[in-house]
């Protein structure tokens, strides 16, 4: 029931507050983008315009056109709870997310980030 409540919120509302974590380490807003563009698919004008949007944070993970396969070397914890063990897939793809904002903000290079 819980995660409903995480599914059900707007996007518009959830997502600034990754762009602001961010931020707060001296990343970018661009930045955020190019890892969620990465992580789903979309392209960052998309992800601008969902802003403006009622979709929902479940929706826009629903409806990725594209979650990338190497999505699956995210590992490490977010909240105390390790990503890879998180059996709901919706969620996991929420964290996964949560988990690279984390690495931007520590500083962590793109590339690396990324993946590559």
């Amino acid at each position: 029931m819980e995660n409903e409540k995480v599914y059900n919120m707007k996007f518009s509302k959830v997502y600034p507050l990754l762009i602001t974590k961010a931020e707060k380490k001296l990343r970018t807003r661009d930045e955020v983008n190019e890892l969620t563009s990465w992580l789903t698919g979309y392209a960052p004008d998309q992800i601008e315009e969902f802003l403006l949007t009622e979709l929902t944070y479940g929706d826009f993970f629903r409806n990725a056109p594209a979650l990338n396969p190497k999505r699956t070397l995210i590992t490490g914890s977010v909240c105390g709870v390790r990503v890879e063990t998180i059996s709901e897939p919706l969620m996991r793809e929420m964290r996964y997310l949560d988990k690279l904002v984390d690495e931007l903000a520590k500083g962590k290079p793109m590339e690396k980030i990324l993946r590559k």
